[in-house]
């Protein structure tokens, strides 16, 4: 398959907010596995250490158990942290239908505070669809929760 015909079937998620706190207050919130807990989901294992494998668990569906299985790809202290997200299962459609998906939180210090730049990349259609549907506008409020919480510990 061309690279061209890839790129018409994958989309991404894309958010991108100033938030009124500096760069390390959000880092910190989005690197403390308890504070992941509050505005996320409560994370197994999490570090910030590349290669460190760890888990969310969510609403079970079909076939699949619920669990996102992730693992810490990129780690820039105060700028950038992405890890992979799996999660489903190969028998399920729409809801737990197989994800394979990278999220991305890009950090830069602006005037008003810091810019947070998420991609949540590689949702395949039409297979992803319901999870891209929802997760457009559960990032939002994961987003919105970040700032509540970083408001908190700045």
């Amino acid at each position: 398959m061309s690279a061209a015909a890839l790129k018409a079937e994958t989309k991404d998620i894309v958010i991108d907010e100033v938030l009124p706190h500096a760069p390390e207050t959000v880092w910190k919130v989005l690197t403390s596995a308890q504070l992941i807990a509050r505005w996320l989901m409560k994370p197994t294992g999490f570090e910030a250490v590349e290669g460190k494998a760890f888990t969310f668990q969510t609403t079970p569906g079909g076939n699949w158990d619920g669990v996102i299985h992730c693992r810490v790809l990129e780690v820039v202290t105060n700028r950038r942290l992405a890890y992979a997200w799996k999660g489903g299962d190969a028998r399920n459609t729409g809801y737990g239908a197989p994800l394979d998906t990278v999220v991305t939180w890009s950090l830069a210090p602006v005037e008003a505070g810091t810019r947070v730049q998420l991609v949540h990349a590689g949702f395949v259609l039409p297979r992803n669809e319901t999870a891209y549907t929802g997760m457009s506008g559960g990032w939002k409020k994961v987003i919105r929760q970040l700032d509540e919480i970083s408001g908190e510990n700045g």
